[in-house]
């Protein structure tokens, strides 16, 4: 899961990853919600890319992730 606290950089990223691994179920864009949480203003970005182990790869997903301010969490 990559995680931006813009949408258009959430959106952007997943186009760009659906580009390079054609062959991955194609990425989604999701706005995380806490339980409880009531101001959805602040919530984040989440991309959901599923499929990726390769170590080479990933590591390029973490270089266009930090372009644009985000990051890679487990999950």
């Amino acid at each position: 899961m990559l995680v931006f606290g813009e949408r258009d950089d959430a959106e952007e990223v997943a186009e760009t990853l659906g580009e390079w691994f054609p062959e991955l179920s194609v990425p989604r864009v999701v706005r995380e919600t806490l339980a409880g949480e009531d101001d959805a203003e602040d919530a984040q970005w989440l991309v959901v890319l599923e499929g990726l182990h390769d170590d080479d790869a990933l590591r390029k997903v973490d270089e266009l992730v930090e372009r644009y301010d985000g990051w890679r969490e487990a999950g």
